[in-house]
């Protein structure tokens, strides 16, 4: 990350700032339930690369994410511990922390375990749904949908998450729900490009209601079918964009090795 870089986004941290702090640069009080610095701060790091802010195969400094984000070196030091723990950063011998890249043998590998997975998740989710649980994965297809209207990438994805978190919840299984909230959170980087193409957003859509359909009507079967085409058409997606197949679509370089 280069110091010019870093010094453009201090002095635009600085002026937002300063804005919010109004003509008396009155601080604002921070909220009563504010998280610990190193959790604020490892969110914020890995929204930067899923993002593709700090992309794949940089260099991260220590000292300039600390002057970056406005947060000491310590909590900075433990985020990219915890991400590198996740696969997110790597440690290069004698040069530093790196964006990792995500390969596409790792993206395919991903997505064969969430295929064995999240349709048994479905199938659970359809077992077990309340009324209650069935509007909360309405209430999210309906904000995906002004999300894409606006459009709103980021915020398709933070909802796409949320969608398929649900699931999990539903699904009522901690262990399963532990190994579906890490393939999701690797899985978010590649959300990230391939909701960005709108033709595959619409059919996103059209598959989450299929998913939602099937739980509201407890069949655990056309759950199952409804995932795994959903998994099945990211699959073909993520290809299409690693591959470069077509005009427009995400340079490889931009998320694989």
């Amino acid at each position: 990350m280069s110091d010019r870089r870093v010094a453009a986004r201090g002095r635009a941290g600085r002026r937002r700032a300063g804005a919010k702090g109004g003509a008396r640069g009155a601080r604002t009080p921070a909220p009563a339930s504010r998280k610990p610095l190193h959790v604020e701060c490892y969110e914020r790091i890995k929204h930067e690369i899923i993002t593709l802010h700090f992309r794949p195969g940089e260099y991260l400094n220590e000292a300039q994410v600390s002057e970056l984000l406005g947060i000491g070196r310590t909590p900075v030091h433990q985020a990219l511990n915890r991400l590198m723990l996740e696969g997110m950063v790597e440690v290069i011998p004698r040069k530093g922390v790196i964006v990792k890249a995500v390969s596409l043998n790792e993206i395919l590998d991903i997505i064969d375990v969430r295929a064995i997975n999240e349709t048994y998740c479905a199938r659970l989710a359809a077992a077990r749904a309340s009324e209650s649980d069935a509007a909360e994965l309405d209430r999210i297809l309906a904000e995906s949908e002004k999300a894409a209207a606006a459009p709103d990438t980021v915020r398709q994805m933070l909802l796409d998450r949320d969608f398929h978190s649900l699931l999990s919840r539903i699904a009522g299984n901690v262990v399963l729900g532990e190994i579906m909230r890490s393939l999701h959170e690797r899985s978010l980087r590649f959300w990230f490009i391939s909701l960005r193409d709108p033709v595959h957003h619409a059919r996103v859509k059209n598959e989450h209601r299929a998913i939602v359909d099937a739980i509201k009507a407890h069949d655990p079967d056309a759950a199952e079918r409804a995932v795994r085409n959903h998994i099945e058409s990211s699959r073909t997606n993520i290809m299409a964009h690693i591959l470069g197949s077509g005009p427009g679509q995400q340079s490889p370089a931009e998320l694989a090795a």
